[in-house]
């Protein structure tokens, strides 16, 4: 399995007992949606590596309990320390409407309703307060917040997101 045919769901972040439990902060907006898995890929010396689940439970909200099938003791729990966890993309939930994942629209085309035609998706930079549409038009880099205000339709088919930017936002650009 490779990276880009899976999707990040969480890291290791410490060991929960000495039989080898570990805790896994999950980077989702349902946690609940992921305690039934029977296994994960662990991003384990820079290799996509299958895992199988024995047990899981959610531990406080965003914490997901596992004990993984050969991870028996504290010292093997170590070994698996701040590595991250990926489940290939086929097991993401559907989003419908204006709702998408993050690497689902890269590649679609920007429509502005005063602007017109801003450009292609090229990332999503989700490291600031707000996260960014990053899209390139012709060689120059617009910058749109990705704001539920501003995005107007999500239209799959067709590859586009239609937004609704204040005025003169995308001018700043170019």
């Amino acid at each position: 399995m490779k990276k880009e045919d899976c999707f990040y769901l969480g890291k290791i972040v410490s060991k929960f007992s000495f039989k080898g439990e570990v805790l896994i902060k999950l980077d989702t907006d349902e946690p609940e949606s992921y305690q039934k898995m029977e296994s994960v890929f662990v991003n384990y010396n820079k290799n996509l590596v299958p895992f199988f689940i024995e047990k899981s439970s959610l531990h406080k909200s965003d914490l997901l309990r596992v004990k993984f099938e050969d991870v028996d003791s504290e010292e093997d729990a170590d070994d698996l320390m701040k590595a991250e966890i990926y489940l290939p993309l086929d097991l993401l939930p559907k989003l419908e409407g204006n709702k998408f994942y993050f690497h689902e629209v890269i590649g679609f085309s920007v429509v502005d309703h005063n602007f017109g035609e801003v450009g292609t998706i090229m990332h999503i930079n989700d490291s600031t307060a707000q996260a960014l549409f990053e899209i390139d038009r012709d060689g120059v880099e617009v910058l749109i917040p990705m704001n539920d205000e501003f995005i107007d339709k999500v239209d799959r088919k067709k590859r586009i997101v239609f937004v609704n930017t204040p005025e003169g936002l995308i001018d700043l650009y170019l």
